[in-house]
C-alpha cells in the first residue's frame, strides 16, 4: 500500500508551523516533518486592526518556503488554518485573496469556537481524561475549554496571548514587580468573568508551545529520567517555582535556559503567569501537558468523518493496538495467556494470595499485551529493550507513572533486573508499591511460561492453598513437557514475590 501523507499549516500569532503526518496501518497519524517559522504576526497588527504590508509579506514568504518542503511529499491532503492574528485583522479578506493567488494553499480562518474545539478534541482523543480544562495560549489569543464525560461543555477565547500580554504590560523584555502585579490582577479579573471556571478541582491541560516549554524547563531542572512530554504532570508548586525562577534571570540567561526555545524567551513569563493564574482560578489538581493540539484536532475531525462521533472509543486501547502492530506481536498467544492469567488471578484473589486487588487485573491485562515486546529487537536483551521502549515511548492514554508501571511489569525478568530498572525511580513509589509491581511482573512472566510453545497446550487451571503452600493443577490438551519445563523454571520468581512454595501438577485431559 502506498504511503499516505497529510500536511497541515497552522498560522498562529507567534509562529507559523508546517507538520506532515504519515498515516500508519492502524489509521493513526504519525508526525514525520515539523517546520517552524517565528513570524510574530500579532506584532504587525496596527492600531486600526489592519495587518500591515510587512506582516502580509512575512506570511506569504513563509508559505512559499513551506511549498518547497511539501514538494518532496506525495500528499493526500493539505490543510491550511489561521488563528487569532488573521482572525483579528480587519483586512482578512485581502489577506485571504493574496494567499490564494500567490500560493497553492486555501487558507481557512478558524473562528474562536473552532479553535477552542480543536484543542479540546485533541486532548480527549490522546489522553484518558474524562473531565478537565484545556488552555491553549497563542501569541494573540487564549482558548479555554471545560469538558466532562469527554464532552465539550464550555469554551471561550480571550483576545490576549503571550505576545500581546507582553506588549501591553511590559515596557521592556523583563517585567518590573509592579508590571507583574498588574498582569496578575488583569488575568484574575478576566478569568473571573467566566463563572464555569471556578473551583472544579480537575486537571488543567496545557496545549501549545508555551505549555511545552514550561514542562521542558521543569524536566530539565529536575533531571527527569523518562523521555516524553505528552501527559507529563506538574503541580501548583512546580508552576510557582518555574515562574519565580524565570523572574530572577536576565534576558541573556533566559535565552540559555535548557528546555526554553530562544524565540520564546521574551514571552515565557506572561505565558507561565496565564497557566498559574488559571490553575488558581479553577483550583486544578494538576497541570498536564498535551503534545496534541489544534493541528491534531483538525485531523481527528477528518479521520472521524462519517463515524457519528469525533471521539475515539478508547484512547488507550488504540495505543496498545498500535504497539501490537508496530512490534508484530502474536495476538493468538496474547489472548491465550490472558485467559490463563485471568483464571489464575481470579483464584489467587478469591483465596487471598498475594493481596491482589480487583484493579490490579487491568494492569496485568494491559501489560500482557506488550509483555517482552523487546524480543522484536533482540532476544538476548529483550527485557532491557522492552523496558526502554515502553518507559520512553509516548502511549496516549497513560500518564508517565502508569507508563513506567507498564514497562516494569512487561519487562520483568527477575528480581535483580527489576531492581536495576526501578532504581532511578525509587522515590516515585513506596516500598510496598515496588514489591507489588514486582509481584505482578512475576505473575505475568509465569503465565507466559505456561504457553512457551504458543500451542495453547494448557486449557485451564485450578489453585489450591494449604498453609503456606500453593498447588496449581494445569489441565493440558496435548503433550505438555515444554510447558512443564518452563513453568517449573519460572515459578521461582513468583514464589519469591509471594514468599510461598508453589507446586505444579500437569494433568493430561484424557487421563483426568
Amino acid at each position: 500500500m502506498a504511503k499516505q501523507y497529510y500536511g497541515i499549516i497552522d498560522i498562529g500569532s507567534n509562529s507559523i508551523r508546517l507538520v506532515v503526518y504519515l498515516r500508519d496501518k492502524g489509521g493513526r497519524l504519525r508526525e514525520v516533518e515539523n517546520v517552524k517559522a517565528v513570524a510574530r504576526l500579532s506584532t504587525y497588527l496596527q492600531e486600526e486592526g489592519e495587518l500591515s504590508r510587512d506582516g502580509i509579506d512575512k506570511l506569504l514568504d513563509t508559505l512559499k518556503s513551506f511549498e518547497g518542503v511539501l514538494a518532496t511529499y506525495d500528499l493526500e491532503q493539505t490543510v491550511c488554518v489561521a488563528t487569532a492574528a488573521i482572525r483579528q485583522s480587519v483586512n482578512q479578506a485581502e489577506i485571504l485573496e493574496e494567499v490564494t493567488e500567490r500560493t497553492r494553499f486555501d487558507m481557512r480562518i478558524l473562528s474562536e469556537e473552532e479553535e477552542a474545539f480543536y484543542g479540546y478534541l485533541a486532548v480527549v482523543n490522546s489522553t484518558s481524561l474524562t473531565e478537565g480544562f484545556t488552555v491553549d495560549i497563542g501569541g494573540g489569543s487564549t482558548e479555554i475549554t471545560y469538558f466532562k464525560d469527554r464532552k465539550l461543555i464550555h469554551s471561550h477565547s480571550f483576545p490576549f496571548g503571550a505576545v500581546t500580554l507582553k506588549q501591553r504590560f511590559f515596557k521592556k523584555d523583563l517585567p518590573t514587580e509592579e508590571e507583574m502585579t498588574n498582569l496578575r490582577q488583569f488575568l484574575k479579573d478576566s478569568f473571573q468573568t467566566l463563572s464555569w471556571l471556578n473551583g472544579k478541582k480537575v486537571p488543567l491541560v496545557g496545549i501549545g508551545g508555551g505549555a511545552r516549554n514550561v514542562v521542558q524547563i521543569d524536566q530539565n531542572l529536575k533531571e527527569y529520567p523518562l523521555a516524553g512530554l505528552h501527559q507529563y504532570k506538574m503541580l501548583d508548586s512546580d508552576l510557582s517555582f518555574i515562574k519565580n525562577y524565570l523572574l530572577t534571570l536576565s534576558m541573556k540567561k533566559l535565552q540559555k535556559v535548557e528546555g526554553l526555545s530562544k524565540d520564546r524567551a521574551d514571552i515565557i513569563i506572561p505565558a507561565t503567569e496565564v497557566f498559574h493564574s488559571l490553575y488558581d482560578t479553577v483550583r486544578a489538581d494538576g497541570f498536564i501537558l498535551s503534545r496534541k493540539g489544534l493541528r491534531d484536532g483538525v485531523f481527528y475531525e477528518q479521520l472521524t468523518k462519517g463515524m457519528g462521533t469525533h471521539l475515539f472509543p478508547n484512547v488507550l486501547e488504540e495505543s496498545i493496538q498500535e504497539l501490537i502492530n508496530d512490534y508484530e506481536l502474536n495476538m493468538k498467544q496474547i489472548q491465550h495467556v490472558q485467559h490463563l492469567a485471568k483464571e489464575l488471578f481470579t483464584q489467587f484473589h478469591e483465596k487471598g494470595i498475594g493481596s491482589l486487588k480487583k484493579e490490579d487485573w487491568s494492569n496485568v491485562k494491559r501489560a500482557s499485551y506488550v509483555f517482552n515486546l523487546g524480543e522484536y529487537i533482540d532476544d538476548e536483551a529483550s527485557a532491557q529493550h522492552t523496558f526502554y521502549l515502553l518507559a520512553n515511548r509516548t502511549i496516549d492514554g497513560l500518564m508517565h507513572i502508569d507508563r513506567l508501571k507498564l514497562a516494569l511489569m512487561a519487562s520483568f525478568k527477575n528480581k535483580t533486573v527489576f531492581k536495576q530498572f526501578i532504581n532511578p525511580y525509587k522515590t516515585w513509589f513506596l516500598k510496598e508499591e515496588r514489591k507489588h509491581i514486582r509481584l505482578l511482573g512475576a505473575f505475568l512472566k509465569f503465565c507466559y511460561s505456561l504457553d512457551s510453545t504458543r500451542r495453547s497446550t494448557i486449557e485451564s487451571l485450578e489453585v489450591d492453598r494449604k498453609n503456606e503452600e500453593i498447588t496449581i493443577t494445569l489441565y493440558c490438551n496435548k503433550d505438555f513437557m515444554p510447558e512443564e519445563y518452563q513453568g517449573e523454571k519460572q515459578k521461582k520468581h513468583l514464589e519469591k514475590a509471594l514468599k510461598s512454595k508453589i507446586s505444579l501438577s500437569f494433568v493430561a485431559l484424557q487421563d483426568s
